[in-house]
């Protein structure tokens, strides 16, 4: 079963690149929202989250924010 999995992120976030590299190392595809570049996807991030800071990750429905990665792991069963 595919999770649909979203990360908003900026370039420079080391927190945001682990996260992407942990997902990256584990086969799961997901999509990359640059948050710096979009003020749409931010305010998205925003309304999802409640938070301004990055990375906030969502599975399917379920965010995660920041770089849990335990959370992450439970959440995609890896």
């Amino acid at each position: 079963m595919n999770k649909k999995v979203k990360v908003f992120s900026t370039p420079t976030c080391p927190y945001c690149i682990h996260a992407k590299d942990f997902l990256r190392e584990n086969n799961i595809e997901f999509e990359n929202i640059d948050v710096s570049q979009n003020q749409e996807k931010a305010q998205e991030m925003v309304n999802l989250s409640g938070q301004m800071g990055v990375p906030v990750i969502a599975i399917d429905e379920t965010i995660v924010v920041g770089f849990d990665k335990n959370k992450i792991k439970q959440l995609l069963n890896i």
